[in-house]
């Protein structure tokens, strides 16, 4: 069975502790955290004693968890998504991926994911991808010393916002040991020319993390399910076939204000198309 998880950034407008309690009670099996000012703030004081908690609750409430670092405001409050490894400011955003790995090892995460980021217009190309490659080693190197993998998410508008150039920047390191990929299944029908499952099983040797969410062809911009042009029990076979253990978390940053209906829709819609994957072979969405 696949592993159904939640993201935290779908649920803005709740306290930590009761996302988490409203996603278990809903019969997911696990969490996808965006560390933020309101949910386990890895600036605030207490650091150590909050991961604790978090890590006790997640344990009683038998989720799994993968750490993501997507939170608009969190180091800018004038500038969404800011700095990013891209910025010159940049090492704002190498000091939070530290942080982050070394939360998502107390945690016991599956994976930390973070992304490029959007490339400033005052920031040539070549140095930009100068940048970027500099702050995935760098940060590389952190996690694998924390023994925490890595899933960098290809993102709609972004320097890297394809396979191919996820490709190119794992080769560009050196396609070092747990530097894996995060796959938004929507940002693959958004953007991606392969049909989704193909995508799925064209990484699926590096695939560490998966989000959830329905799309169209060229527009970013995450739909619930059945609202977009994705067939998902094809993509939920390619998931299983591929032989991905890790957890496919549903992700709607923009639906908090009506989250837990939202979330009971979701994993009632995942079960069925779950269920319609494993009757049919389905075909190329």
């Amino acid at each position: 069975m696949i592993r159904f998880g939640y993201g935290t950034n779908g649920f803005a407008n709740h306290r930590l502790t009761d996302a988490l309690e409203v996603i278990a009670g809903l019969g997911y099996t696990g969490v996808a955290l965006t560390l933020d000012h309101s949910h386990l703030d890895p600036y605030a004081d207490g650091l150590g004693r909050r991961v604790a908690a978090v890590a006790d609750l997640l344990r009683t409430l038998g989720l799994a968890v993968v750490v993501e670092t997507g939170a608009r405001y969190l180091l800018d409050p004038r500038r969404k998504h800011a700095p990013t490894l891209l910025d010159d400011d940049r090492d704002v955003r190498v000091d939070f991926l530290r942080r982050a790995i070394a939360i998502g090892a107390d945690l016991g995460a599956e994976a930390v994911s973070f992304w490029s980021g959007v490339r400033p217009a005052h920031v040539e190309p070549d140095l930009a991808w100068r940048r970027l490659t500099d702050g995935c080693a760098e940060v590389a190197g952190t996690a694998r010393e924390a023994g925490v993998p890595l899933g960098f998410e290809p993102e709609p508008g972004m320097l890297v916002e394809t396979i191919a150039g996820w490709r190119e920047l794992h080769q560009a390191i050196g396609a070092p040991d747990g530097f894996g990929i995060t796959l938004d299944i929507g940002h693959l029908r958004c953007n991606e020319p392969e049909p989704v499952p193909a995508c799925v099983a064209a990484v699926a040797g590096h695939l560490v993390n998966v989000q959830i969410d329905d799309m169209r062809r060229g527009t970013h911009e995450h739909l619930e399910f059945g609202e977009g042009e994705i067939d998902f029990p094809p993509v939920l076979r390619a998931l299983a076939d591929a032989g991905y253990q890790g957890l496919v978390a549903v992700e709607l940053p923009r639906h908090s204000h009506a989250a837990p209906a939202v979330a009971a829709r979701s994993i009632d819609f995942l079960r069925a198309a779950e269920k319609d994957a494993s009757r049919t072979e389905g075909s190329p969405s």
